[in-house]
């Protein structure tokens, strides 16, 4: 029989982190072992990890996967450094509350009529543009 003692005890024991939540550097063990070039290797991590967050970052109005490198150069830093171990871990767990939240029906049923909503009044608009002054495409133009 399970006690209330027994029950605390097994409830702080899962509350204590797991061994792979520890953070633990990825470097190789002799790199591990001398500072220096333990120290130049994070630099190293973390110059890497910015090239690709910045690559990330101007992908994000050029074309390319700019959300995919971002979180790919944070995942590089994750390598090296506890805090973005942390903010990768957090970053995982809000991707994965909001496509759980685009799954309910609910939420689905309203973005579908907002979407449709929007795309009827821009159409609306389009239509009335095109009533109130034509379409007139610039290689068209014969005052030149």
């Amino acid at each position: 029989m399970n006690t209330g003692s027994d029950r605390e005890a097994n409830e702080s024991a899962s509350s204590e982190p797991a061994a792979e939540d520890v953070h633990v550097s990825k470097a190789p063990a002799f790199i591990k072992a001398r500072r220096s070039l333990h120290l130049s290797w994070q630099v190293g991590v973390f110059i890497v990890g910015l090239a690709v967050i910045g690559a990330g970052v101007a992908m994000l109005v050029l074309p390319g996967p700019g959300w995919v490198a971002i979180f790919a150069g944070l995942a590089i830093w994750a390598t090296e450094f506890a805090w973005a171990h942390l903010v990768l871990r957090w970053t995982k767990r809000k991707v994965t509350e909001a496509a759980q939240k685009a799954l309910d029906p609910k939420v689905r049923r309203r973005n579908i009529i907002l979407t449709s909503a929007g795309l009827v009044i821009a159409a609306a608009l389009i239509g009335f543009y095109l009533w109130k002054y034509g379409l007139v495409l610039p290689w068209d133009l014969k005052d030149q």
